[in-house]
């Protein structure tokens, strides 16, 4: 007589891919203040969490008493609070070193407030689920750069302490870490590889039909925020396709859109390629709603179709 011993299960929990993730972004700040030379203040990080965390918990509230539900913290003790908060920490701590608002922590404030807002306020049923589909922190420092144009993306040569081995290794070291993150939890390698190639390619283009050297066009692939970028920002599993192809085609959008900002001279480039990319996924999304409840053509079709039935009654 045999025994089959029962299959061990191999699915990962998605959760544990934010968690992972809000926590190296943590530590990489924590790490980035006492040896990487990160000269935002304490302050700046205490209030972008602050801000996100108070947000997070109030706009829930909200949005779950005007719809009749449950807030999503709610139920399940303090473990499930934490983990609500996990993607607002990983919004804030990220922001918190990537926007430069000097002694405004206003600024800051708002640009932690409008990401976490866009979550409530750019919703799409699709399938029966109600998702967001613009990235947060992405729109978060989008819409701050916008109006108060006096803020920047913090420059990494702000890594005082960083040179020679040390500065090549921190961008691969991100990198690594983050095609790990998307190997296991979030599934997006396509998206990161179709980035990539897009990338490169509109580099090429751009270098032929301006004559800047190709290497010059492509210098900004060995720096950290690029790697950020694609590594953490884009692959977002909530505002990011999920099937390869749709995922392919998104990567390519996204270069694509940043390549055409850039030969329109128009700054922070990187980051307004993704808002235009998510706005685009977002109205196809809202056309597949449409027709999914049968809000679409359906005049167009009511009358041919009422006809042809008259027509096979008869």
């Amino acid at each position: 007589m045999t025994t089959t011993m029962p299959a061990a299960n191999t699915t990962r929990d998605p959760r544990n891919g934010l968690r992972i993730a809000a926590a190296s972004a943590t530590l990489f700040t924590i790490v980035g203040h006492a040896f990487f030379g990160f000269e935002q203040s304490l302050a700046h990080i205490f209030t972008a969490i602050g801000t996100a965390y108070v947000c997070a918990l109030l706009f829930e509230a909200v949005d779950a008493r005007a719809n009749g539900r449950p807030p999503g913290f709610a139920g399940g003790g303090l473990l499930k609070v934490i983990d609500f908060l996990v993607s607002a920490h990983m919004t804030s701590i990220t922001m918190s070193f990537l926007i430069y608002t000097n002694s405004h922590f206003c600024a800051l404030a708002f640009a932690v407030a409008a990401a976490i807002g866009s979550k409530f306020l750019f919703r799409i049923e699709v399938g029966g689920k109600v998702r967001h589909f613009m990235n947060p922190s992405n729109f978060g420092l989008v819409t701050t750069m916008l109006i108060f144009q006096w803020t920047c993306v913090i420059p990494w040569s702000l890594t005082t302490e960083l040179h020679g081995f040390a500065a090549w290794f921190l961008p691969v070291f991100i990198a690594v870490l983050g095609f790990r993150l998307n190997l296991l939890y979030t599934h997006k390698l396509p998206l990161i590889s179709s980035f990539l190639v897009g990338f490169v390619i509109q580099g090429i283009v751009r270098s032929y039909l301006l004559g800047n050297p190709v290497a010059a066009e492509l210098a900004f692939l060995t720096n950290a925020p690029l790697a950020i970028f694609t590594m953490y920002m884009i692959t977002d599993p909530q505002t990011s396709p999920s099937e390869a192809r749709g995922q392919i085609a998104y990567g390519l959008a996204i270069a694509a859109c940043y390549g055409l900002l850039l030969a329109f001279r128009i700054n922070y480039a990187i980051f307004l390629c993704v808002t235009i990319a998510a706005a685009g996924r977002g109205l196809v999304l809202y056309v597949t709603s449409l027709q999914e409840r049968g809000l679409l053509f359906a005049k167009r079709f009511e009358e041919p179709a009422v006809a042809i039935r008259a027509g096979m009654a008869h």
